[in-house]
Formats: C-alpha cells, sequence, structure tokens
C-alpha cells in the first residue's frame, strides 16, 4: 500500500512537473541592443491605433499571480511586399492596469502604484518605454521580430514570434506570449537572483508578455 501511494505521488509530481514546463512561456531570445531598421522611401506607412493597441503583462510569485494590461502612447510599423521592415513603438508607463484584482478595491489601486514607484518601473523617472525593430525573419515556418527595448535607461534586444495581417488601409500584429527576465532592465525588487535570504518572498524574474498591436495608413 505504502509502495502503491509513492508510485501514486511520483506520478502526480511527474505529471505536474511536465505541465508546468509546457505551460511555462518560451522566454524571448535576449542580446545586446543592434542597429535599429532603416524606413525605406518605397515602404508602406502604418501608424498605430493606440486604443485598440495593448501589451498584456503577467508576473509571477510563490503565492500566486497577478497580470493586466499597459498601453501604447504611439508608434508607427513600416512594410515592403507585405513584410515588416522598420519601426518603433513609446510605451505609456503611467497606464499600467491591474486586471486580476477587482478595479474598486483597494489592492488594486495598492499594486499599481507599487509596480509605478521605484520598487518597479519608477514611471514618474521613467515616463515611457520605447521598443525599435532592428529586423524581422523567417525561421521554422514562424515570422521572428527583433528590436531594441529600452527600460529604466537599460537596452536589450529581444526577439519573439509575431503573426502579421493586412486587410485593406489595416495591420494586425499579434505576437505569441513569450517571456523576458526583467532584472536585465534593472527591475530588481524581489530578485532571487539578486538578493539573498527572501525565503519564498520572492518575486519570478520572469514576466510574461503578449502584443497585440492594431494600426492603420
Amino acid at each position: 500500500m505504502k509502495k502503491n501511494l509513492l508510485s501514486i505521488l511520483f506520478i502526480s509530481v511527474l505529471t505536474l512537473s511536465v505541465f508546468s514546463c509546457k505551460d511555462k512561456a518560451k522566454e524571448a531570445t535576449t542580446s545586446e541592443a543592434e542597429e535599429v531598421a532603416t524606413v525605406e522611401a518605397t515602404a508602406t506607412q502604418y501608424t498605430a491605433n493606440t486604443e485598440a493597441s495593448k501589451i498584456a503583462w503577467k508576473g509571477f510569485k510563490p503565492a500566486g499571480e497577478h497580470y493586466g494590461t499597459i498601453s501604447l502612447k504611439e508608434g508607427t510599423i513600416s512594410t515592403k511586399d507585405g513584410k515588416i521592415t522598420a519601426g518603433s513603438f513609446v510605451i505609456d508607463m503611467a497606464t499600467i492596469v491591474v486586471e486580476d484584482i477587482p478595479a474598486e478595491e483597494k489592492g488594486n489601486a495598492n499594486l499599481v502604484g507599487h509596480l509605478s514607484n521605484a520598487d518597479f518601473f519608477d514611471v514618474e523617472k521613467f515616463p515611457t518605454a520605447m521598443f525599435e525593430i532592428t529586423g524581422v525573419e523567417e525561421a521554422e515556418g514562424k515570422t521572428l521580430l527583433s528590436g531594441n527595448l529600452t527600460l529604466k535607461e537599460a537596452t536589450n534586444n529581444v526577439t519573439f514570434p509575431v503573426a502579421v495581417t493586412t486587410e485593406g488601409d489595416a495591420l494586425t500584429l499579434v505576437s505569441e506570449t513569450f517571456t523576458i527576465d526583467r532584472t536585465k532592465w534593472n527591475v530588481q525588487y524581489g530578485s532571487k537572483s539578486i538578493f539573498d535570504n527572501l525565503g519564498d518572498k520572492f518575486i519570478n524574474d520572469d514576466i510574461e508578455l503578449k502584443v497585440l498591436l492594431k494600426a492603420s495608413k
């Protein structure tokens, strides 16, 4: 009986591990900043619809997770022969929204305030972040978008899969869900890789992101 119980526990843990690995979003390939792609004179220009575009985010800690969105302030994207060639986007860090806590609850305002202060994104000092496209390539049947992400005076190049569709004068870009290591952009609060003796009070370094961009000519 004891042997059977141990076997069941082992299988349960193994199954949990498999599903945890499967569900974890892949980390974006991250490297040093690269040269930004130039806009060609013959390229088609699209302007971001900031009302319809958003970046979904999710953060993790032992006790659970928090998630929400953040908006763009402005942005443009260029295409040629239906393919992305260049673009840049300004992210409005003052638009952090928390969606897992009801807006009317005090905890919602507290979390938004904490994410906005110097512990995390220091929005007063760094009101915007920037993403500038450096290149696009096709690999293993996917479109991989690369760009320099600048946040809190740190710039790294990130690469992640996207799907791009055009219809009439409209362009839609949707990324796969991916993660970035926040400590590479000087967001260090509660990080086990930076601070010792945090126990179970740490916050995961990985932030999960999913980009939705809608733009028009």
